[in-house]
């Protein structure tokens, strides 16, 4: 039975991969889904106002727990097990010591949709965990909306 990684950040994309990891386990791939979930580092007026490093992880558990929330409910109704992981630090290099972590054969993760330029300046979180990861990545692109697919077709048809 194959562990299949879900990054899952709370937005519609992460639940996107979600809903291809369903796709794929309904189609016969026998799965169990371990989602994670990775939270910034606490900042320095976070640490000074706090000043419990404790209460601090507590907090990025509880609210990495809120954000995979959704993807959760979505796998249980689909009756697939699953376990979660919350992570703190880099979020590329926190995903591919989660992925080395829990054994993994498999890692899906959304892409942010940018083009090629914003991509090649900004990082990318999913081209540094594609080319980090010890499984293979499936970066699963947000499908677009029916009416905004077939507005972008009649243009194309329209020479716009």
């Amino acid at each position: 039975m194959l562990k299949i990684l879900i990054a899952v950040d709370g937005s519609e994309l992460s639940l996107d991969g979600v809903r291809h990891a369903l796709t794929l386990i309904r189609q016969g791939l026998a799965a169990t889904v371990v989602l994670a979930h990775v939270q910034e580092p606490a900042t320095l007026y976070e640490m000074v106002t706090v000043r419990d490093p404790e209460l601090i992880a507590a907090a990025s558990l509880e609210a990495g727990e809120h954000l995979m929330a959704r993807a959760r409910a979505l796998l249980e109704a689909a009756g697939v097990p699953c376990e979660t992981a919350v992570g703190v630090g880099d979020v590329a290099h926190t995903l591919v010591d989660m992925i080395e972590r829990s054994g993994c054969d498999l890692v899906i993760i959304g892409a942010r949709g940018q083009g090629a330029i914003s991509s090649a300046l900004l990082g990318s979180v999913s081209q540094e965990v594609a080319h980090a990861s010890p499984a293979p990545v499936t970066i699963v692109k947000h499908a677009e909306a029916p009416e905004a697919a077939a507005a972008d077709n009649a243009a194309e048809d329209a020479g716009v």
